[in-house]
């Protein structure tokens, strides 16, 4: 796959998605405040998606104490709604950032999810965590996230973009790892209510880091131009790609939200049950460092396919994991290969020819809008089965592993549709 390119070339028909290109300058690649930028995603990330990615402590939790009344599916809406807005404000979020809008999102979003943290511990009724939990911390990570993450490091990096992306994308692995461990311990010391009340002061720090340290480095552009642009999807790499997220986050975050579920009910220790969030979460920062690096050898997509079938695999092994060991290793290898797709997925597109730095923001913006809805369904529908089959977890891995394999077919597509068969082994 071509890095993005620096000149118009001539001849190209106007109005094409494939040919429209986009004048940019040179990126510095590194540099102490090029790096600064990334500490600044990484903890920011860390408050956002870390916290988002502890949601299978809190799932189990509320199953078993706080909302014991209702539904593992009705409680999975909840962390479904999170991780749908981390996504779903893209569209709009996106757009704003190029268009120049960057420092008042930034920090009211910081405000909002502190704010909704705190709130979230105060909840005891249903409709009082979709609230906070669900819709108020989810709105205030996805503008986090779309400000930061998703297009701040293509403004700094180019040929070494796979390893920035690596790098920022840590904070979600430390946070996703330390959350779960801090809320599984202070909810037992402390009580749920202070637990969330310590959880929002370190938002509030890491928070505080990440308004200091990114800014955006180009100026602004195209303030005219249209919210979502549908000449994009006319590009066949590009529409193939967003169907891809959209599919694999339909079953992609099954396994983190009910493998701690899962070891309780296959009669492993709750201590041990409460961990295997935080062991996959922590082993994930090997798939972010190594999936960066080998991404700027080789390409993002070349190494994305083979991680999502490790994936898909591993998901398909899961409910038969009724060891302790198994659950471990499990946990390990899913954590290791899904944190290698999850760090990059921004690349793909910020490689793809027509998608010019100034307009990054509306690019992933439309891309992560349509996987939100993957998102938001995925959790729910994987509990509706586990009802339905009779609170085992069997036919929950058959149809979230095929969601995760479907995808990885969309991935080989889209690399097709870039190189060619005959550039199937080329760098992509």
């Amino acid at each position: 796959m071509d890095d993005i390119e620096e000149k118009d070339k001539g001849g190209a028909e106007a109005g094409s998605a494939e040919s429209v290109v986009y004048v940019v300058d040179v990126h510095p690649d590194g540099g102490l405040r090029a790096w600064l930028v990334i500490l600044g995603v990484a903890t920011g990330v860390c408050g956002t998606f870390g916290l988002v990615n502890a949601w299978g402590v809190f799932q189990a939790y509320y199953e078993n104490d706080l909302l014991r009344d209702s539904s593992p599916s009705n409680i999975a809406w909840i962390g479904s709604l999170q991780y749908a807005l981390n996504f779903l404000p893209g569209l709009a979020v996106g757009r704003l950032f190029d268009m120049g809008w960057f420092f008042a999102p930034l920090c009211s979003a910081s405000a909002l999810l502190v704010a909704a943290t705190v709130l979230t511990g105060e909840c005891t009724q249903y409709w009082q965590f979709l609230l906070c939990q669900g819709f108020a911390i989810g709105l205030a990570c996805g503008v986090q996230v779309f400000n930061e993450i998703l297009a701040t490091p293509a403004h700094w990096f180019r040929h070494r973009l796979g390893i920035a992306l690596g790098f920022s994308s840590i904070g979600d692995s430390i946070g996703g790892t330390v959350f779960p461990i801090v809320a599984r311990t202070l909810i037992q010391n402390v009580g749920f209510r202070w637990t969330m009340r310590v959880i929002g002061l370190v938002e509030l720090v890491l928070l505080t880091v990440t308004i200091l340290t990114v800014r955006r480095r180009v100026h602004p552009t195209g303030a005219g131009g249209p919210f979502i642009d549908f000449r994009a999807f006319a590009s066949k790499p590009y529409m193939l790609y967003c169907a891809a997220n959209f599919v694999t986050f339909l079953g992609l975050y099954t396994v983190l939200t009910y493998i701690s579920v899962s070891a309780t009910q296959a009669g492993v220790s709750t201590n041990l049950s409460a961990y295997l969030v935080a062991i996959a979460n922590g082993c994930s920062i090997i798939g972010r460092l190594s999936g960066g690096f080998f991404a700027d050898k080789i390409g993002p997509l070349s190494v994305m396919i083979p991680a999502t079938f490790v994936s898909g695999i591993l998901t398909y092994a899961w409910p038969f994991a009724t060891s302790a060991g198994s659950l471990i290793a499990v946990a390990v290898v899913y954590g290791t290969s899904n944190g290698v797709f999850v760090s990059l997925v921004p690349a793909p597109i910020m490689r793809m020819k027509f998608a010019g730095t100034g307009r990054i923001g509306m690019l992933l913006g439309m891309n992560s809008t349509l996987t939100a809805f993957g998102a938001v369904a995925g959790p729910p529908i994987s509990g509706a089965i586990y009802a339905a089959a009779g609170y085992t977890f069997t036919f929950v891995g058959v149809y979230a592993g095929s969601t995760v394999m479907l995808a990885v077919a969309l991935l080989v597509a889209t690399r097709l549709a870039l190189t060619g068969r005959a550039g199937v082994l080329g760098r992509c």
